[in-house]
């Protein structure tokens, strides 16, 4: 028994009387080809099943209508080596290259030498979207490289002048900014910083410069003792921060936390240490992870709008394949008050070695 042969652009041609160049056009929704003649196409297609051959058609178009989404891997407690904060983030990038009629490529950074030849020039994606970066100073050579060998890509990260390629990203100053605005304003004297305070971590270093200057408005202490430097966004990181700060001991009655799991772990050594939160010591996170919500007590953060950040980042990434103005951009982050940074508490001591644990 013959099976049926799939129906192609030339059986809807000869039906619809007109040439196979027409039936691309119409299927396309060209304006080269008439409304009535583009809705009389479409219904032939439906009725013979027609289903448009999606890899022919890009092969012709020399494009894989794919994007790849490489992440960078991250210490994490279990064997994912994904920041949380990225998996908020792929579903906003996964809904928005579904509206755009994209495909989404996944995969790890760490996974390629030359992330040109093995996406773009293999035709598997037409851009690249970077998630993470590890050291800045190393990631902007592999950046260079890319406009270099002309590749569509655009990241998630700090937004510089000069910088290679575009980038989406927070406005970082003015969230620790908001912190040390909102803390000063609820009588805290002596804030605490764990995160890096390096040029190779520019996202947390501006975080923390954010802090200095609201806290320096208000005329309050910055000295170098009440940072504790931290790389990794972990709650494991966050707990040896702290037990770091206690024992410089500085007394300080707030700490401000370059990420949510610095700060949940952070809270696990205040506990240990017998200080309550808020009451004897403010802590406020950045990121607002879903989690955020639901510590003990939930926590204050620094809200970084990932549904906003995966449009624009597919968005901005789509422009560019198709040669359209595209533009780096800076998104305002907001400052989202939980019960951890003691709002409506009376003015607190500072804890270390000049108070008492409890």
């Amino acid at each position: 028994m013959n099976q049926k042969s799939r129906p192609t652009s030339f059986d809807i041609a000869y039906r619809a009387g007109v040439s196979q160049a027409t039936v691309s056009r119409a299927l396309r929704d060209s304006p080269l080809v008439s409304e009535e003649t583009r809705r009389r196409i479409r219904e032939i297609a439906r009725e013979l099943n027609y289903k448009v051959d999606k890899n022919a058609s890009n092969l012709r178009r020399q494009s894989s209508v794919t994007l790849a989404l490489l992440l960078f891997e991250d210490p994490t407690p279990n064997d994912t080596l994904i920041n949380p904060f990225f998996l908020t983030m792929l579903g906003s990038i996964t809904r928005a290259c579904a509206r755009q009629g994209y495909d989404l490529l996944v995969s790890f950074q760490q996974f390629s030498e030359d992330w040109h030849a093995d996406y773009q020039d293999a035709h598997k994606a037409d851009g690249l979207i970077l998630l993470g970066y590890g050291d800045w100073f190393l990631t902007r050579d592999k950046l260079d490289r890319l406009v270099q060998q002309g590749t569509h890509f655009v990241r998630w990260g700090p937004v510089f002048e000069r910088q290679p390629g575009m980038s989406i990203g927070s406005d970082n100053r003015d969230g620790g900014r908001q912190v040390g605005v909102h803390l000063a304003s609820l009588g805290r004297q002596r804030v605490a910083y764990l995160g890096a305070n390096q040029p190779t971590a520019p996202e947390f270093r501006d975080r923390y410069l954010g802090l200095c200057d609201a806290l320096q408005a208000a005329k309050l202490s910055t000295e170098a003792a009440l940072q504790i430097d931290v790389i990794d966004s972990t709650e494991l990181a966050g707990y040896a921060a702290a037990q770091a700060l206690f024992a410089r001991g500085v007394a300080f009655d707030a700490l401000f936390c370059a990420s949510d799991l610095i700060a949940i772990g952070a809270m696990r050594a205040l506990m240990e240490h017998g200080l309550r939160v808020p009451e004897d010591v403010a802590v406020v996170g950045f990121d607002d992870q879903p989690v955020a919500a639901f510590t003990n007590p939930p926590l204050t953060s620094v809200l970084q709008d990932t549904k906003l950040a995966g449009e624009k980042l597919v968005d901005t990434l789509i422009r560019e394949i198709r040669g359209e103005s595209a533009v780096s951009e800076v998104l305002t982050p907001t400052l989202v008050v939980r019960r951890s940074c003691g709002a409506g508490l009376a003015r607190p001591k500072p804890a270390g070695k000049s108070s008492k644990t409890r």
